[in-house]
């Protein structure tokens, strides 16, 4: 399906993988599992620092997201080089977390490096801002943002996916 690997790989990221990057893993993989994608597209997320890493997300943005249903399971783990080549795509929420990733990533990297709101059809964002010193309406705004992006998102892996075969 995707070239001679059998998963399209996509890795969510943002600065402490504690807020926005655990967010649009669970809701992309919420939209991959309703669009019957789970055994095509693997999921992840981590953070361009590591200040985070064994923690889960934050309790306020599991709280946030558990009222529209998804669970945040993920484990904060910082970006390793390895990721440049284990997916096909990476995707970071703000201005930011690109430059960083680009400065990241090594020379033979493969992956893709995007932005979440370049995906966006319905939200004229720039970037998904960070809520963690934010108050309930920040966590309201990155899931509203996030629920956008990852549709449009499913959109471009089912293309990379008709462009393969």
């Amino acid at each position: 399906m995707f070239g001679k690997r059998a998963k399209y790989n996509v890795l969510f990221v943002c600065l402490g993988n504690i807020c926005r990057s655990p967010s649009a893993e669970a809701v992309f993989r919420e939209a991959v599992d309703k669009a019957g994608m789970s055994g095509k597209v693997e999921v992840d997320s981590a953070g361009i620092i590591g200040y985070h890493a064994g923690e889960g997300a934050d309790p306020r943005m599991k709280r946030h997201a558990s009222q529209r249903g998804y669970r945040l399971t993920s484990i904060s783990r910082p970006v390793i080089a390895e990721d440049f080549n284990r997916f096909d795509l990476i995707v970071g929420m703000d201005d930011r977390n690109i430059r960083d990733l680009r400065r990241k990533a090594p020379a033979d990297g493969r992956a893709e490096i995007r932005k979440m709101t370049d995906f966006c059809t319905r939200f004229d964002e720039t970037e998904v801002p960070d809520p963690y010193y934010g108050g309930a309406a920040g966590f309201e705004r990155v899931l509203d943002l996030l629920e956008d992006a990852c549709d449009g998102l499913l959109r471009y892996v089912s293309r990379q996916a008709e462009t393969e075969r």
